[in-house]
């Protein structure tokens, strides 16, 4: 059994290898002609050096992941971890939950440094300092870790109550955990971020005429204070059903003007028209089912546990095992599906935003969004396939445009 699962763990992190890889190809590849001004000729090679930098940082980082992986699988690390907290199955499970969140932490740190500190800030696009970036870290270790504890002793609990009856009853678990950290996620942005009420009278009238034409009412337009930390423009909708409320970050506020922001909430609201979301929700209940049918296979599976130094099931390596070499090798074919839709979607929204009598707006506010988060003009098509949620610009534009005839 261990021989397997070391061989299926291999074959999962070189999939991403291969990904990564792929990407690295695609700097050759020639820009198509209706997105060649969103660089100019230095800005590309700037560019260039960045994508560079970037994957090879990850690259290191995926391997030096790994590698230590390996290592605590090998040599026994989590069930060494696990006797340390003997005591009931609560205690250990929490053990190998706490080795995986520090060795991920000790792993990955050291990149994520390099990744923000020196290459976003040789590029320009960092503004986080050191204090900052050592406070994200210890929130992301303390919440990531509060999280996993949280629902992998569920897991035991409901697992201990009903057996192999666990396996709809934690699906629905993991799909509320799911919905419960997206209605919760503005309380965690405000962990990281300042939020202030919008001050542009004309634009707050604007965006809110655009929901409330289409039955959507508005509860507030914030304002993040993303300029902390990137230069990278981003925006959003929180809040379930009709009720929403409206996230700018302040970068986005510098960089683009009333009729760009317009299309991109236009665009935004073409999800909500077409039940994106509902549908989202849908192929997620699937994927949670179908990590709760690889944790109950784990769970029925001793052999899994002898084979690495425990004496009965933990269930925090049995999570450890589900996500990291079961989701590893099922991820590639339902991404295929997955991001298939998702792309799909994007192409309904932005002819909502066309509809609305935005899509030049559209265009031109997705070319500085694209120049100013330094993103892919000719990405590989076998890469697209594979992991892309939105289609690449190129795609985007041709489709606004023959809309918009």
């Amino acid at each position: 059994m261990k021989p397997l699962i070391m061989i299926l763990f291999t074959a999962a992190f070189l999939y991403r290898l291969f990904l990564t890889l792929l990407e690295r190809r695609s700097f050759s590849n020639p820009i198509p002609a209706n997105v060649r001004d969103v660089y100019d000729a230095e800005t590309y090679e700037k560019w260039r050096g960045y994508k560079k930098e970037k994957l090879r940082t990850a690259l290191y980082a995926a391997a030096a992941g790994y590698i230590a992986d390996m290592l605590l699988l090998i040599f026994n690390g989590y069930a060494r971890a696990a006797a340390l907290f003997a005591g009931n199955v609560y205690n250990e499970l929490f053990g190998v939950t706490l080795l995986s969140a520090i060795a991920g932490l000790i792993t990955d740190i050291g990149f994520s440094w390099y990744d923000d500190m020196v290459t976003e800030q040789k590029y320009g696009f960092n503004r986080t300092d050191k204090k900052t970036f050592i406070a994200d870290q210890a929130k992301n270790f303390i919440i990531s870790l509060g999280l996993m504890t949280g629902l992998t002793c569920a897991l035991a609990g409901i697992h201990m109550a009903m057996g192999d009856g666990m396996l709809l009853l934690f699906t629905a678990v993991l799909f509320l955990f799911g919905m419960l950290f997206s209605f919760l996620y503005p309380v965690f942005s405000k962990i990281f971020n300042k939020f202030t009420d919008l001050e542009d009278e004309e634009l707050r009238r604007r965006l809110t005429a655009l929901l409330e034409k289409n039955g959507y009412k508005v509860r507030a337009i914030r304002v993040m204070d993303a300029s902390r930390r990137s230069t990278k423009s981003n925006a959003y909708f929180s809040g379930f059903g009709r009720m929403k409320t409206i996230v700018l970050y302040d970068t986005l506020l510098n960089t683009m003007d009333a009729d760009e922001i317009c299309a991109v909430f236009a665009h935004e609201m073409g999800h909500g028209l077409h039940k994106d979301t509902l549908k989202n929700q849908i192929l997620s209940l699937i994927s949670m089912f179908l990590l709760a049918f690889l944790l109950w296979f784990c769970l029925r599976t001793p052999g899994i546990y002898t084979a690495f130094g425990f004496e009965h099931v933990n269930y925090g390596f049995a999570v450890i095992i589900a996500v990291s070499v079961g989701m590893g090798l099922v991820s590639p074919l339902w991404g295929l599906l997955t991001s298939w839709h998702s792309r799909r979607a994007e192409y309904r929204a932005d002819a909502q935003a066309v509809k609305e009598g935005y899509g030049a707006a559209l265009i031109s506010g997705l070319k500085k969004l694209t120049r100013g988060n330094f993103g892919d003009l000719a990405p590989s098509p076998l890469l697209v396939k594979l992991t892309y949620s939105h289609p690449t610009l190129s795609q985007r534009i041709a489709a606004i445009e023959k809309g918009s005839r």
